[in-house]
């Protein structure tokens, strides 16, 4: 009865609209002024989900942590306040609607204008210029500037031109969201200039969005323009103070005919070294031949550079033992594991990270702890990076790392010192991830070759390194002979059972399956011997499975890349074909 009488004083003098709900999650009683809130009469013995979308055991679970709820109704919008009456699973819930409409609508207000910043780059610019006359150069960069500026003029922004190949847009956050919308159309248009080049005109374009300050957001935008540039261009990056997000991205990365770059690269490295009382040199886990020949190239500056030198090895594939093997033959190598490698690593040890720039796929996390880390890499900028490099040489253009390492010694070694057996595992690197010269091959990369095999690489024993056994065959070939061929040119397949050659067969496979006419992307997926789905992704270019992969936490390259799952290789194929709708 003191309860019953509670609620009616409740409903009767409540200064605000209220409703009182029973254990069953039904309305008992309402006020007078609930009518406010909802425009139907008769709302006593309705259920509260049908009233308001919000579940019962919600509201109790809100009730209990004091938390205020939020409607939307008629145009309007009323913050929830609740409380119980009564005590335990019999207790009443009473609901008080507060009108915070004006409120909601000055903050969506001031939402939709707060202030957003975008650093526009020109990608290659000097090289799209250097290859024209002096006449269509103006006439290029007027075509470049009218495109940018018709595309800040849609969006009412501020745009600065401060170099000749930077813009600065400062613009509010409601045509932000229209750009997230239309995906960034702009970087489409810009393709269609024409060109004198054999590559067609792209931007990179960084936003910080929602930073405290301007000079936060400002940070936002350069941070974000650095990530774009470092994944290769020709696309949007936004960082906000919650996350990233990727548009675009549909061009593979223009190599940089200029190796001036290169020079001052291989000579901070001989200057670190030099400074440095031995050299550690790490991969990522599960080291492919490209991280390995790379590896073997950065040993042999350091050791003709008089310094103590090892190379972090933990485990390998059966893909790289008969090169590793042939390495550790010679003697001329010091391999140790991650144990050693941190008894070693003091401050004055230099180290250096080859074919991966994320901490969490490196041989040895616990040396990222030193203040001299050296990080060489041809992969896409990811999210997670190693942060405090005292050098870093990222070119998303590259075929390899091994590559990148190549050029680094052609300029940091006068004499040839290298051996045949460096020689022959740096060609090898760039021999696997270019699918043997098929794919992501620029004139720099046939040059790098080229010098290698004047060093004394022999491509017989380099072609022997990537013999297989009998077994990985058979199952290479099953898994193509089951695979399922989709609609827009899409190729799937499954590698059955549990191998601990997942990741180089699933590759392999994805490979041969590009092969095929009319498939322009591919995706593999099998079991490794931990029980983990590795999936290998391969595209002829119009396909960016980099970005595909990085839906599954992923990521690699335009036409290469690669994911390992917790789901099972079939259902993984299935989430693929889900995501693959937003693409196609």
């Amino acid at each position: 009865m003191y309860v019953t009488r509670i609620e009616k004083l409740l409903c009767a003098y409540s200064p605000v609209p209220l409703c009182i709900l029973n254990p069953q999650g039904k309305v008992a009683r309402a006020s007078d002024k609930i009518d406010e809130v909802f425009i139907y009469d008769g709302i006593q013995g309705a259920d509260v989900f049908t009233l308001t979308g919000i579940k019962y055991l919600d509201i109790r679970e809100a009730t209990g942590e004091g938390r205020p709820l939020i409607l939307s109704r008629n145009e309007k919008v009323f913050k929830i306040l609740t409380s119980f009456i009564g005590e335990g699973e019999l207790a009443s819930i009473v609901m008080y609607f507060f009108d915070v409409t004006d409120y909601e609508t000055i903050k969506e207000q001031r939402r939709q204008e707060r202030c957003c910043m975008a650093v526009v780059n020109v990608d290659n610019f000097d090289e799209l210029t250097s290859s024209t006359g002096e006449d269509a150069q103006m006439l290029l960069a007027t075509e470049i500037d009218k495109v940018v500026r018709s595309w800040g003029a849609k969006m009412d922004a501020s745009v600065t031109h401060y170099k000749d190949h930077l813009y600065l847009m400062i613009f509010a956050y409601k045509h932000y969201e229209k750009m997230v919308e239309t995906k960034f159309p702009v970087l489409d248009e810009i393709r269609q200039l024409e060109t004198e080049s054999d590559f067609p005109v792209t931007l990179s374009i960084g936003i910080g969005v929602g930073g405290e300050s301007l000079l936060q957001t400002d940070q936002f935008a350069t941070d974000a323009l650095d990530i774009a540039l470092g994944r290769g261009g020709d696309q949007a990056v936004v960082k906000s103070a919650r996350q990233i997000e990727y548009y675009g991205g549909k061009t593979q990365a223009v190599e940089k005919r200029n190796k001036g770059k290169s020079r001052v690269i291989a000579h901070a490295l001989k200057q670190l070294i030099a400074q440095s009382s031995r050299v550690i040199i790490m991969g990522h886990r599960n080291p492919d031949m490209d991280c390995f020949g790379a590896s073997l190239g950065i040993y042999r500056i350091a050791v003709s550079s008089k310094k103590e030198a090892h190379i972090v090895i933990n485990s390998y594939n059966e893909a790289l033992a008969a090169i590793y093997q042939a390495a550790k033959e010679t003697e001329a190598y010091s391999f140790i594991n991650s144990e050693k490698a941190v008894a070693l690593c003091d401050e004055d040890t230099l180290v250096v990270v080859l074919d991966t720039h994320r901490p969490s796929l490196v041989e040895c996390p616990e040396l990222l702890s030193s203040d001299k880390i050296v990080v060489i890499d041809h992969h896409r900028k990811a999210e997670e990076a190693i942060s405090h490099m005292i050098l870093s040489y990222m070119e998303p253009y590259a075929s390899s790392t091994a590559e990148l390492v190549t050029e680094i010694i052609q300029y940091s070694e006068e004499k040839k010192t290298l051996s045949k057996m460096d020689a022959e595992a740096l060609l090898a690197g760039i021999t696997v991830d270019t699918n043997r010269f098929a794919v992501k091959t620029g004139v720099r990369t046939f040059e790098a070759a080229s010098w290698l095999r004047r060093c004394g690489a022999d491509t017989a024993v380099v072609k022997r390194y990537f013999q297989s056994d009998m077994e990985s065959f058979k199952i290479r070939a099953k898994c193509i002979a089951g695979a399922e061929f989709l609609d827009d040119g899409i190729a799937m397949s499954v590698c059955q059972g549990e191998n601990p050659n997942a990741q180089i067969v699933n590759s392999q496979v994805a490979d041969e399956l590009l092969t095929v006419q009319g498939i322009r992307a591919s995706f593999v997926a099998g079991k490794n011997d931990r029980g983990e789905t590795v999936v290998s992704a391969r595209s002829l270019g119009d396909i960016n499975v980099q970005i595909i992969m990085e839906k599954l936490g992923g990521g690699g390259h335009l036409n290469t890349a690669g994911a390992q799952v917790d789901m099972s290789p079939e259902e993984t194929l299935e989430q693929l074909k889900v995501i693959l709708k937003e693409f196609l």
